[in-house]
């Protein structure tokens, strides 16, 4: 499968079937991005929360395409007054969406809507684990500070293949502790993310990778710059 860094915490991931899932699609006003919104065309749509710089161009994308945002409820029942299909779902659960399975799990964080004029409320801010139907597992961590869960639940039961963690600090996991956060999913891939978008998040992404090293060598870190593309084939790392 395909992955493509975005900039921010936007991907693109398309499957090996050709399915294209576009995560937090934060595009028009990201300076990092370099990509127009008028060439993503997405089957599916994925939010992990109701930042700004993470809803991004949703609706507009979403119009343009007909593609369904999955989001926690009070997300869901936002785009539903927006006339937007969308696929309620909430921590701990799962749907099929094209035989790939999202499952959407916890992260610690804040989710208030603010793309509106008044803000309005937006649940738990989440993450989502990406099972593909060869069992390739992709965990997106959404914006996030260090848990517990990340080791017991996330590594423990869901083992990831590829982990995309935010490592920007100030409004979610610095280096250090995203490091710590790899070495206790424990993927075979992780990709820093939600950095050097703005001066408050700006990190060398060097830092970052020379911990995980630190921690777990075993682990591989690609660095990706906006709109590049990293192909994922579990056989290269077969035991």
């Amino acid at each position: 499968m395909e992955i493509r860094w975005l900039g921010h915490s936007a991907f693109e991931i398309v499957s090996d079937d050709n399915v294209k899932i576009l995560i937090d699609p934060f595009i028009s006003n990201n300076p990092t991005c370099q990509v127009p919104v008028e060439e993503l065309n997405p089957d599916i749509i994925l939010l992990t929360h109701g930042h700004s710089d993470h809803f991004g161009d949703a609706l507009e994308i979403s119009n343009s395409t007909n593609a369904p945002i999955a989001g926690i409820h009070e997300i869901s029942l936002f785009l539903a007054k927006q006339g937007i299909r969308n696929i309620s779902v909430n921590i701990g659960g799962s749907f099929i969406f094209r035989n790939i399975k999202f499952t959407m799990l916890d992260a610690k964080h804040s989710s208030d809507i603010d793309i509106v004029e008044e803000t309005v409320p937006g649940g738990s801010a989440a993450s989502f684990l990406i099972t593909f139907e060869d069992g390739t597992k992709i965990f997106h961590a959404g914006d996030t500070g260090l848990f517990g869960d990340m080791k017991d639940i996330i590594g423990g039961i869901y083992k990831p293949d590829v982990a995309l963690l935010p490592i920007g600090d100030k409004f979610t996991m610095g280096p250090f502790e995203a490091a710590l956060a790899s070495m206790w999913i424990n993927p075979k891939v992780v990709i820093p993310m939600h950095y050097n978008t703005f001066p408050p998040i700006e990190q060398d992404p060097a830092i970052f990778a020379n911990f995980v090293s630190q921690f777990n060598p075993n682990i591989d870190v690609v660095v990706m710059n906006p709109d590049e593309y990293f192909e994922f084939n579990p056989e290269d790392y077969q035991d």
